[in-house]
């Protein structure tokens, strides 16, 4: 498949030389200049669209997202797929999307699930907003660049699904965080904390699969120093987005809002930046009740 492939940074370069390997034709470009193996470079987004059969992009944010889809839109051909795997909100991906189809081509929105380590290893799980026809025209991909693509429904719901997974995630980590400070000074080891949690009814992915307490349970970026595997600052980004969805369609989110909100104190005004989500665990305890 010619592929034309907008966005080469930590999670679109492996994706990129992921199909390329595959034999897919993929040309690509990204304004930084970063290229990825097996990959043509092209000196702009309309070159890197033009004769393309899908184009993927995996941007920043909504805003970009909008300009770049202007850019490549009139420069794709008829029946085309433009297929978007970054994380934006909702009403920038039902933009586009219209956009999109009002010039003939398919659209989807695609956020992923699973980090530079699923992008590098082609175990991703998209998220897939859009019509029937063009998810299957982009199976193939996602059966290259993931393990698992969920269609779920029309435009714009692959972002809905991503957003109300994080906000989950994202309050989920902070409550494993405060119960593991809590045990630590209720003196309970944080190991009879792991064990008992993670076989009764508190268990969760925070707590099982992505643990916050160094050397308990398998491992994480616990154990090596909390550099991210998904930064806090990106959580962030996630909770907001969840926040002007629910404002938008007038959803009461008090827990993910409150999420939200330590979130930023960490990553704006304290010492988050940089560092893994679960990290949220040596804030907590270090901190009493004032």
């Amino acid at each position: 498949m010619q592929i034309g492939f907008i966005g080469l940074g930590n999670m679109g370069a492996p994706m990129a030389a992921n199909l390329a390997k595959a034999g897919h034709a993929v040309t690509g470009f990204d304004v930084a200049g970063l290229s990825a193996e097996g990959v043509t470079q092209a000196s702009s987004a309309t070159e890197a669209a033009s004769g393309a059969e899908v184009v993927i992009t995996m941007l920043p944010n909504g805003d970009i997202l909008r300009k770049v889809a202007d850019e490549v839109i009139p420069a794709m051909e008829s029946g085309a797929v433009l297929l978007d795997c970054s994380t934006v909100d909702v009403d920038s991906a039902r933009a586009v999307a219209e956009h999109a189809r009002a010039a003939g081509l398919g659209a989807l929105d695609a956020p992923v699930s699973g980090g530079v380590g699923g992008a590098a290893g082609g175990t991703l799980t998209f998220m897939v907003g859009g019509d029937e026809g063009a998810f299957e025209t982009a199976k193939p991909l996602f059966d290259v660049m993931g393990q698992k693509a969920v269609h779920c429904g029309p435009s714009g719901n692959g972002q809905a699904a991503k957003i109300c997974n994080n906000m989950i995630l994202g309050a989920t980590m902070i409550v494993t965080c405060e119960a593991f400070a809590l045990a630590d000074k209720l003196g309970l080891s944080r190991q009879a904390m792991f064990d008992v949690v993670s076989t009764s009814s508190g268990y969760s992915w925070s707590m099982n699969a992505y643990c916050p307490a160094p050397g308990v349970g398998p491992k994480s970026p616990a154990d090596n120093g909390y550099k991210p595997g998904f930064a806090a600052e990106l959580m962030l980004k996630d909770l907001r987005l969840a926040a002007q969805a629910a404002e938008s369609a007038d959803a009461d989110t008090p827990i993910g809002t409150a999420a939200m909100e330590l979130y930023r104190r960490f990553v704006e005004d304290e010492d988050g930046k940089g560092r893994d989500f679960s990290a949220m665990l040596p804030r907590l305890e270090s901190r009493g009740r004032g």
